[in-house]
């Protein structure tokens, strides 16, 4: 989601400071603070996030601003990256969807939402459900729906690492919030990825 269909991470950078705001806490993020830790399970983001916070504090001070995220993903949404919008439905005529992400419970479910493409994904787990891997949701996923030729898209070589675990392929996104140099497919921007899979015969 993050990285490969928008970025949404001026909207996450918004919350946090909302947040630190309304607890008057001396603290102010950047975008660019946040980019870097796109794709983070939660305890590994917080962490970097709020260091100087306990465990505890963090996890109670996260509900919180993840509530103020769901919030603003409703009215403000992300910046959807270019051709995701176009080529989505396309591809979900040739191949069922899925979304596997590090976010949120509920971050997939409100993204999809502002997307409005609900009739275009089958199914989503988030790492805030059930705090797995993500090439445990991904193989999750795999079973869940008896998927017999599987791919993962990503943008970071978090997601590659996470591909081989799930033992997939990995495609890359270059256009993300990482760098890889291990991948079995790259792509400059989500059209020139979607033409290649809407072209490929299997």
């Amino acid at each position: 989601m993050d990285g490969t269909l928008w970025d949404a991470v001026e909207t996450y950078t918004l919350a946090w400071n909302l947040y630190f705001e309304r607890h008057q806490i001396d603290k102010q993020l950047k975008k660019i603070d946040l980019d870097a830790l796109m794709g983070l399970e939660e305890s590994k983001f917080l962490e970097k996030v709020l260091p100087d916070f306990s465990p505890n504090e963090r996890s109670i001070g996260y509900e919180e601003i993840v509530e103020i995220q769901y919030d603003l993903i409703d009215k403000i949404g992300g910046k959807m990256y270019d051709g995701v919008l176009d080529y989505l439905p396309r591809l979900n005529e040739k191949y069922s969807l899925f979304i596997v992400s590090n976010c949120p419970k509920y971050t997939i479910k409100h993204f999809i939402k502002f997307a409005k493409i609900e009739k275009l994904i089958v199914d989503s787990v988030s790492h805030g459900q059930n705090y797995k891997s993500k090439h445990e949701n991904i193989r999750l996923l795999i079973d869940k729906h008896d998927l017999k030729s599987p791919v993962y898209i990503g943008d970071t070589a978090s997601d590659m690492d996470q591909s081989v675990k799930a033992k997939l392929p990995f495609i890359f996104m270059n256009y993300g919030f990482g760098q890889c140099n291990s991948y079995h497919k790259s792509f400059d921007s989500f059209a020139e990825f979607a033409n290649y899979f809407l072209e490929k015969s299997f």
